[in-house]
């Protein structure tokens, strides 16, 4: 087998966007492929010029604040104060609802990453004489709310070419419609810096059109004014960002407001006007992150003893699970147990619950087919919010497995290896090629690598709790380590089969390849 060298990897990287129908910023699609767009965007200027109260309402993750924070401070910029509104998950729910409709007397709404399943609450804000417009990047089921207009790429009718992108892309997309209507000067390449840790957080795929925008979005964010960004970069001491700086410091900060408090908070922070605002904030949301990581260390280990092996998916649930990390522990047990994960948290009889899948699968397409026994559920192929009455949960399990046993062979995707590595190759190099070609993501996965029959010349277990492994190996005449987290002691083995990435060890001031073990084969 030929072994990947510098050569080989940079071949194999570029090879990924070579079709890439985006490739520069001024090659996206414009906004007017959006069915709905132009409509809903003659309505705001219409709300502009009679100075009407435009209320934004939002949702309580990552996306959803980001999408509100870039219409807020869009409104700002152009001269209108709008009023936002984020959901607390755990009084008002998901989304636009009646308890959100109560909240609102006049003018006009606009949701960004929800709304698309609001029939009931449309509704009610159309007896109350306010108009709707919907913008959002979920699913589109059977029932369609009667709103003014709908701004979704889903939308059988839409036209837009790239399907797969974040609510905040959508809500960009349509302020720069909004823009163009109004003739501003605003410059939308001013929100890049937000937009790309929407698109991660999310888990959109990390192809065409949300690669071009990340990659410019990390470069944004070395060099934004934002006072939030200034700050996270002082925390986190970075310089350059790369996409799991955001999927695993950035993000868990933000999103941890709404799981643990309220999204409020993550929004007050973004859109922080003084170093000392967004100072304060940050320290908040270091407060609930901390908090969210003990309690989702506690659930999961719960969730975990309940998982049945011969079942094609994790389906668990427990007494007040906290609604807050049931989504994080669904995806850790879909990665454990390579399965699609669907984890309930029971209060007064009703189970809601948060599903994940790495797999290729639709879970919004499985849900649908147990939609009998649900009160409501929504989101996309990889990730679902569901609800439904505590009696119906076993029928509910029986029937995904029923379900997934008709592809079995699709649960989990674990992925693809570049070849047998070269170790005598890696280098600083090396890890300047991986980096040149980020960001990585869904179905632009990072790279990984097999390494086979490499000796093992010494080991040790370290952490607090004796549960991460160093290896000491030696392959082909160079040694090298490698590191595991989360792992067992070894069994009594001479030599070791894994699949390894590669990363920068920055310590110092000294940068070294980092070796870390994804699977031991």
């Amino acid at each position: 087998m030929q072994k990947v060298t510098k050569k080989e990897l940079f071949e194999l990287l570029s090879s990924r966007h070579e079709n890439n129908p985006y490739s520069r910023l001024a090659d996206i699609p414009t906004p007017n492929s959006f069915k709905d767009i132009k409509k809903a965007t003659t309505r705001v200027k219409q709300a502009l010029e009679s100075n009407e109260p435009i209320t934004i309402v939002g949702d309580y993750d990552v996306d959803g604040v980001i999408s509100t924070t870039i219409m807020v401070d869009f409104f700002e910029k152009i001269g209108h104060k709008v009023n936002a509104i984020i959901p607390n998950r755990f009084e008002h729910g998901y989304g636009l609802s009646a308890k959100i409709v109560e909240m609102i007397d006049k003018g006009l709404v606009i949701t960004v990453d929800n709304g698309i399943s609001a029939c009931e609450a449309t509704q009610l804000l159309n007896e109350k004489g306010i108009d709707v417009i919907i913008t959002d990047h979920h699913t589109v089921g059977e029932n369609i709310p009667q709103a003014f207009a709908i701004v979704n790429p889903k939308q059988p009718e839409c036209t837009f070419p790239f399907k797969e992108i974040c609510g905040a892309q959508v809500a960009w997309y349509f302020c720069a419609s909004i823009k163009q209507a109004i003739n501003h000067e605003i410059s939308m390449g001013s929100f890049l810096d937000l937009l790309c840790i929407a698109i991660i957080a999310d888990i959109m795929p990390m192809t065409s059109l949300n690669y071009t925008m990340v990659k410019h979005g990390l470069n944004k964010l070395q060099n934004s004014t934002r006072p939030a960004i200034v700050e996270l970069r002082q925390l986190m001491r970075k310089k350059q960002f790369v996409s799991d700086d955001i999927g695993f410091f950035i993000a868990p900060k933000i999103n941890s407001a709404g799981r643990m408090d309220d999204a409020s908070i993550a929004l007050s922070f973004l859109l922080s006007k003084t170093s000392f605002e967004a100072m304060e904030g940050l320290e908040l949301l270091e407060e609930l992150n901390n908090f969210r990581k003990t309690l989702q260390e506690e659930i999961t280990a719960k969730a975990q003893a309940k998982v049945s092996a011969e079942d094609h998916a994790s389906i668990v649930w427990g007494e007040e699970w906290h609604e807050g990390v049931i989504g994080i522990v669904a995806s850790k047990l879909s990665h454990s147990f390579k399965k699609p994960a669907f984890v309930f948290s029971i209060t007064n009889g009703i189970a809601k619950g948060s599903a994940r899948a790495n797999a290729d699968i639709n879970l919004h397409a499985i849900i649908s087919e147990a939609s009998d026994l649900l009160l409501g559920f929504g989101g996309h192929k990889n990730a679902a919010g569901l609800s439904l009455k505590v009696e119906n949960l076993e029928a509910f399990k029986t029937k995904v497995n029923e379900v997934l046993n008709k592809d079995a062979h699709k649960l989990h995707i674990d992925p693809i290896t570049l070849g047998e590595l070269d170790v005598s190759e890696v280098d600083i190099e090396f890890l300047d090629i991986i980096e040149k070609f980020e960001p990585y993501g869904l179905e632009n996965h990072k790279p990984i690598f097999q390494i086979t029959n490499a000796d093992i010349l010494k080991y040790e277990l370290f952490g607090k709790e004796k549960n991460h492994l160093k290896l000491i190996l030696n392959h082909d005449g160079f040694t090298f380590e490698a590191l595991k987290f989360y792992c067992e002691r070894p069994k009594d083995i001479k030599t070791i089969d894994m699949v390894i990435s590669v990363s920068k060890n920055e310590f110092r001031g000294e940068v070294n390849p980092q070796f870390l073990i994804q699977n031991i084969l």
